[in-house]
Formats: structure tokens, sequence, C-alpha cells
């Protein structure tokens, strides 16, 4: 495991904010040589600290007019039924995000569309279809006054 120091740790804040920095501007920023800076960087990303670099969209600009959040509940919690609706959700382009949960609900999904009635069509085509799913309750996001993913 990578030593996360106070030097790695800066890095990581850092290229969490602008994955695009320059190495000089991120030594200058940490307080490092860049020969030191670039090293280090290239150990987070060798020890899988740092798993990779994306791009930060612009929702309306792609035509994405609705966000949600949807816990699923399944009524079979065998580990076919499991796989099955892990898959339904690998092959759904609205579904960005997909986590199996502890709690009341089996799932907690992030869907992106561009309407609500898109969002009718997903909910009725593609959870509705799925015969391990038990229910659905969707959270519309109205607002995100923070949001720090990649």
């Amino acid at each position: 495991m990578t030593n996360l120091d106070r030097y790695n740790r800066k890095i990581l804040q850092e290229l969490q904010t602008d994955g695009r920095i320059s190495n000089i501007e991120l030594a200058d920023r940490i307080g490092l040589s860049p020969s030191a800076c670039l090293r280090r960087v290239q150990d987070l990303e060798k020890s899988g600290v740092i798993t990779g670099y994306r791009a930060v969209l612009d929702n309306e600009k792609r035509g994405i007019g609705f966000i949600a959040y949807i816990a699923v509940g399944l009524s079979d919690h065998t580990v076919p039924a499991q796989e099955a609706f892990e898959a339904a959700m690998r092959a759904a382009p609205a579904v960005r995000e997909c986590h199996n949960t502890t709690g009341i609900i089996e799932y907690l999904l992030r869907v992106e569309l561009p309407d609500i009635a898109a969002y009718k069509v997903f909910h009725v085509e593609v959870l509705g279809a799925l015969p391990q799913v038990n229910s659905i309750t969707t959270y519309v996001v109205l607002d995100s006054p923070k949001d720090e993913r990649g």
C-alpha cells in the first residue's frame, strides 16, 4: 500500500479538483520539486490509489434534464437474481451508478435521462420488466449544491 503522507494527500486533493493540472503547477501548489511530484503521482497510479481520470460534463449541454436516485428492492435474494439485476443495470445506458447496499433495499441507482417522459419509459420498460424487482422508490434530484464526482 502506498504511504498517504501529507504530500500524497495534497496531491490527491488537487487532482480531484483538477485532474488536468500540469505537473509544474501541482508541484508548486503542494511544495515539492516537479520531479518529486511526478514520481509521487506515478507511484499513486501504479499502486492503484489513482485509478483513472475523468472529464466533468455539463448535463444540460448533453441533454440531461432529469437525474434521480432510485432505491430498488428485490423479491428474490439469490446470487443469480442479483447477478441478473446487475447485468441489466450495466446494460442500461441511463444507469450511471449502481450500488449494492445494506438496509431495507438492495440497490441504489443513479440515473440520468433527458426528461420525465424518458424516465417513465425506463421505469416501465427496464426496471418494471425485471422479475426480481419488488420495489422502486425514486428520489428526483432538484439541485446539486455539492457534487465532487469526477
